[in-house]
């Protein structure tokens, strides 16, 4: 139930179809961002997913850059966004999917979120090398209020795809927090731990280093583990 090694033919219908990126360095002022879209949209493409900051370093400080990801790259779509007045540079890119792959997001405190992210990055390694992109993001956190914030930040996340929580003790907030997140669609792994996380997590793990190999387990590809099969009718201590 738990081990890998399903075997997916290439050229499956399943494969996801990837965005096109493309990166906009232009100037910091209102409206910028408005007249970028426009372009966007009056070419037929679709935002899927942006994100946009001020520059604090290198040649182009104190310029803004417009990251998107659209469904697809029309003819001229390039040419005309350079030729906005506020627009510096226009660069095309592979989406972030396709660079970064799913995330799998693993917060807690002390030895035993770094021992999750060790079995984390160990089993993405393993798959990483067949060919699937799964990246590992870890935030070692102390007290109920900074952890509780961290998973309803999860939430928010591009493209995370499993919560594990590594700890000695969480409750209150925090399983608030974890339960909002399950709703959204995003399954929670956690240690057997004192506090209520425990009793709401999708699985319970003993061992740190198992708990983050799980978790990369259950987006990889090219295995075969379900969180929902483990849990059946209840929550599953391993």
């Amino acid at each position: 139930m738990y081990d890998d090694e399903e075997s997916h033919p290439s050229g499956s219908n399943s494969e996801v179809i990837m965005s096109t990126a493309l990166n906009v360095i232009c100037e910091n002022r209102p409206g910028v961002l408005r007249d970028i879209a426009g372009v966007v949209a009056s070419l037929g493409g679709n935002i899927e997913y942006t994100q946009q900051f001020v520059l604090e370093r290198g040649v182009n400080i104190g310029k803004a850059t417009v990251y998107m990801e659209i469904d697809q790259l029309a003819a001229g779509m390039v040419e005309d966004l350079e030729s906005l007045p506020s627009v510096m540079e226009v660069s095309v890119h592979q989406s972030f999917e396709k660079i970064y792959g799913s995330r799998v997001i693993i917060i807690g405190g002390g030895a035993q979120v770094a021992q999750a992210a060790v079995g984390a990055v160990n089993e993405a390694d393993r798959h990483n090398l067949r060919g699937e992109r799964i990246s590992v993001d870890t935030i070692p956190l102390v007290g109920e209020d900074p952890i509780a914030d961290a998973v309803n930040a999860v939430g928010r996340l591009h493209r995370a795809s499993v919560l594990g929580l590594a700890g000695a003790l969480m409750g209150g907030r925090i399983s608030e927090e974890v339960q909002r997140l399950q709703e959204e669609g995003i399954p929670v792994i956690a240690l057997k731990m004192a506090g209520s996380v425990p009793s709401y997590a999708d699985l319970v793990v003993t061992d740190p280093i198992q708990a983050g190999t799980f978790a990369v387990m259950h987006v990889a590809k090219t295995a075969i583990f379900d969180i929902k099969r483990v849990q059946g009718d209840r929550k599953s201590v391993v």
